[in-house]
Parts: C-alpha cells; structure tokens; sequence
C-alpha cells in the first residue's frame, strides 16, 4: 500500500512534480478537480485513489474474503515454480505472502510496502508460523526496493491503483524482473458497474494496458475467472540476443 502525500487543489489540469525522476516522469501527473475517494493527483486520465492505511489491516484478513473474492482461485492458477522468486507488492499483512511461500519452498517471496507497520505484522506471523522464506522490504511511494533482475513474479492485488507515483514504481517493478519476467495485475472490474466497488479502486482493462505499456511491459493475457477482478498478465522483454 502507498501513502499519498499532500496535493494542492487546482481547477484546472497542469503539471506537478515528482518526488524523484527525470523531467519525463515529472510530466507524466497532472493536478485537478478532486473526487470523493481521490486524490486530486490524475496519471495518463486516471485519478489515483484514497489509500488504505495499516489501521484497514482486520479487512484484509476478513474471513468472508476467500469466498467473496476467490483468492483460492488466485492462488492456484500463478502457475507458480517451486524456485521462484516472487514479490507481494503492496503485500499488507501478508494475506498472499504466506500462502505463496509454501508453494515456492526452494525460493522465496518478497514482501513489499511503504508501510512500516505491515511488515512489522508479516515479520511477527512468520515467527509464529516459523516460515523462513519471506523477506520484507520497505518502499518509498517512488522506489519498491526490488533487487535488480532478482524477480519471476510481481503480484499487485488491489493496490496499484493507490500508488502516489505509479510510473516510477512500476519503473523499479521493471528493474527488479528478471528478463520474461511476468506482472501479475489483479484490480476490481472497472468496466462492470455491478462491482460494488467505489470507482476509483477499480481499473478498466484498457487503461491498465496503457500504464503498463508506459513502462515497457507487454500485455499477455487477461483472466476473468474471479469474480469481480480482472487478473491482467504482462511481460518484461527477454533482453536482446547477442550477435
């Protein structure tokens, strides 16, 4: 999950800056009208949401959640390797994390969030649980700290869509891939209005394909075998071959 700072209110659209990048990314949000569950902060026409902070962390781990969203479902169909390096980005308490370690045992999973107080409840789970192949890691709302080209797998479920700074951290998503790499983007339907879900922690599948695009990734599949969620795969390119 990732903390939104403070944006001025404006009438109008025009440019704001980033905490951190090059005058390319600085360009890339525009400041506006403010919704009732935004932020006023828009990137490529989307309005980044309200985020959910760690005091939201009993619904997370709700236990009508299994069943509502099929998270199940989820789980059995990464196609996950038992070596696999996997990162729960946006990880919270660890309602992904901990289920994907048991089926990655000679890999690992990277735990990922800006919020200090999430970790520190992954942290106190894995020593009661004794799973040694979690690591967490702290973000920064521009930087998710993945090692470079460590990656198989990044799993964003509900969260991408609160990112203060999505292009930079799906820039640091990038880094960390290893080449084939795959993103893993779970988001509520936005096309369906019968999601009741608040509009803007929602994404439609082609505003998705554009911000990802933005980075470098490519679009390979869309599945709708949840319920109310898109899972939406891309790739980051397998690096050139030498000649």
């Amino acid at each position: 999950m990732i903390i939104n700072g403070l944006l001025t209110l404006a009438c109008l659209l025009i440019p704001i800056g980033a905490e951190a990048g090059n005058q390319q990314n600085e360009q890339a949000y525009q400041q506006g009208r403010i919704s009732s569950d935004g932020i006023g902060k828009y990137y490529m026409g989307r309005e980044i949401s309200h985020v959910m902070g760690h005091l939201g962390a009993g619904w997370l781990e709700r236990p009508s959640r299994e069943q509502e969203e099929r998270t199940d479902l989820l789980l059995s169909n990464m196609g996950l390797k038992p070596t696999d390096v996997v990162v729960d980005l946006g990880a919270g308490t660890g309602y992904f994390s901990f289920p994907m370690a048991t089926q990655v045992p000679q890999g690992k999973v990277l735990a990922v969030d800006i919020q200090g107080e999430m970790l520190d409840i992954i942290e106190q789970r894995k020593a009661t649980q004794n799973i040694s192949n979690i690591e967490t890691i702290i973000a920064t709302e521009t930087q998710p700290n993945i090692p470079h080209d460590s990656t198989d797998i990044v799993l964003m479920v509900d969260a991408y869509h609160e990112f203060s700074y999505p292009k930079e951290v799906m820039q640091g998503v990038v880094t960390g891939l290893k080449p084939g790499g795959r993103v893993a983007l779970v988001e509520y339907r936005g096309e369906d209005r019968n999601v009741p879900i608040k509009r803007l922690h929602k994404m439609t599948e082609k505003q998705a394909k554009k911000e990802m695009q933005a980075v470098g990734l490519t679009w390979i599949k869309t599945d709708n075998y949840l319920p109310q969620q898109h899972v939406m795969i891309f790739q980051k390119p397998y690096a050139p071959l030498n000649k």
